[in-house]
């Protein structure tokens, strides 16, 4: 999976880095995306009396969601600037704390929903957040994942292309030279990667159901109508080149929910 970059320290206080992270119409939109996965996976329509967990919840608009959609939500970060945000707006819905996701303040198996969404390639471990996420989710629960990869053709946080394919010093010096920046911080892996590391889950790939069926999804605001009538076949071919994976990862189970255009994918 390649060897993290020297010297990476932890990306305190995100929400001041990255704009993006405050964008409440983009972070609600996002976040039905997410609940439609979560609900497929789990074959229910709400989260009434489940628990929820966000991981690197930053400024706690998916989190707030989650609450709304009726689960018992805690989210997590170390971005204390993000949490002060959160916890004046949502902080009667949802339980904010400061917290590694390499240490989860949770007890084992004690968690139904877990969200895990563009977050693996900025922690400074990303194994240990992994089976520590493995550790909290109970047995009949589902882990979300929100992944980019290595090989995405256009890197989303400083869009250039193939940034995210480059060795470290390689990738430095392409920033650099475009002046966006001294240091590339993130760390991609690879698809094959991304499965050995979440190797202790079972997965079931979404990212095809939801680029066949965008309205079922909540993801028409980036997916054209168009796309749902391309063959199924077609969109399988491209899959790869999707810039973010959407996967259900379980201890135990499978999807739950009816049948769609394009089932999950075993992986």
């Amino acid at each position: 999976m390649g060897s993290e970059p020297q010297e990476r320290a932890e990306q305190l206080a995100y929400s001041e880095l990255m704009a993006a992270m405050l964008d409440e119409r983009k972070r609600r939109q996002k976040a039905q995306k997410i609940l439609a996965v979560v609900r497929h996976a789990l074959g229910r329509e709400s989260l009434d009396g489940l628990t929820a967990l966000d991981v690197g919840c930053s400024a706690g608009f998916i989190a707030d969601e989650l609450a709304l959609a009726g689960a018992r939500t805690t989210g997590v970060d170390i971005d204390e600037p993000g949490l002060a945000k959160a916890r004046e707006r949502f902080g009667q819905r949802v339980d904010f704390r400061v917290a590694r996701g390499e240490e989860l303040p949770l007890d084992d198996d004690s968690v139904d929903v877990v969200v895990l969404n563009h977050i693996y390639e900025h922690v400074v471990d990303p194994e240990a957040v992994v089976a520590e996420i493995h550790r909290v989710l109970a047995p009949a629960g589902v882990l979300y994942l929100g992944i980019g990869h290595r090989h995405q053709l256009v890197e989303p946080h400083y869009r250039l292309p193939f940034l995210s394919w480059l060795p470290q010093r390689a990738a430095d010096r392409y920033l650099r030279l475009t002046r966006r920046g001294e240091q590339y911080y993130e760390h991609y892996y690879s698809r094959t990667g991304l499965r050995r590391l979440f190797s202790a889950y079972d997965i079931w790939d979404y990212t095809l159901p939801v680029v066949a069926d965008p309205a079922a999804f909540a993801g028409t605001d980036q997916i054209p109508a168009w796309v749902s009538r391309v063959p199924g076949r077609l969109l399988g071919a491209a899959a790869p080149l999707a810039p973010t994976y959407i996967w259900a990862a379980f201890k135990e189970g499978a999807p739950a929910g009816p049948p769609l255009r394009l089932p999950p994918a075993h992986l």
